[in-house]
């Protein structure tokens, strides 16, 4: 019977080759190794947790789709901060049009630009009595399915790795990465729309 070959002792290099040959175990220990300096440079660029979850995770589907194009010129870490700096580059230029029109649309006699942008402050549960966040933290992962609550539960409030999450869960990293990410926004949604309720 042939023995699974113990990925974590690996050099980058072999598990790229495994991986291109179609191994998907050997692209996930390369995703758990590299996702949250992955996730950091997004993080960076953009200044905006969503967009960089978002935008990290779509680099490692470009990275899987597009892995025969990696040729080994520089190191895999490289190659994947390379195609997350330029999705990032091309979410901004989007970001930077669409502010661009809507400034544009406004009506400077409504009191200028200024009255018109957003308010910073995103955490919806600012100002709230630790009771209060407890409940309503409570209602609204009642509302996510058992797969979404799963996962936030086992990463945000026991720490667990996604490789961890993965095995216990009986899926992939990536399907973990994904779960993550929707139930987070999920969560985010609901407790803003928990908090409108409320006053």
């Amino acid at each position: 019977m042939p023995t699974t070959p113990d990925y974590t002792s690996q050099a980058d290099s072999e598990l790229v080759k495994s991986s291109q040959k179609g191994d998907m175990r050997a692209f996930e220990e390369l995703v758990g190794r590299h996702r949250d300096k992955i996730y950091a440079r997004a993080f960076s660029m953009m200044r905006n947790e969503e967009e960089a979850i978002d935008l990290s995770q779509e680099a490692w589907v470009k990275a899987w789709q597009r892995l025969v194009q990696f040729q080994g010129d520089s190191s895999f870490v490289t190659w994947m901060t390379r195609i997350v700096i330029n999705l990032c580059l091309d979410q901004l230029r989007k970001n930077k049009r669409q502010r661009a029109e809507s400034i544009e649309a406004m009506d400077e006699d409504g009191g200028g630009v200024e009255r018109h942008l957003p308010v910073v402050t995103v955490n919806p549960t600012e100002g709230l009595e630790r009771g209060e966040l407890r409940q309503r933290i409570d209602k609204a992962l009642a509302q996510l399915s058992k797969e979404h609550r799963t996962v936030l539960i086992l990463h945000e409030f026991e720490d667990l790795e996604y490789k961890e999450i993965a095995k216990r869960m009986g899926c992939s990293i990536g399907t973990v990465m994904s779960r993550l990410f929707y139930a987070r926004r999920r969560m985010a949604s609901l407790l803003q729309s928990l908090k409108k309720e409320r006053t």
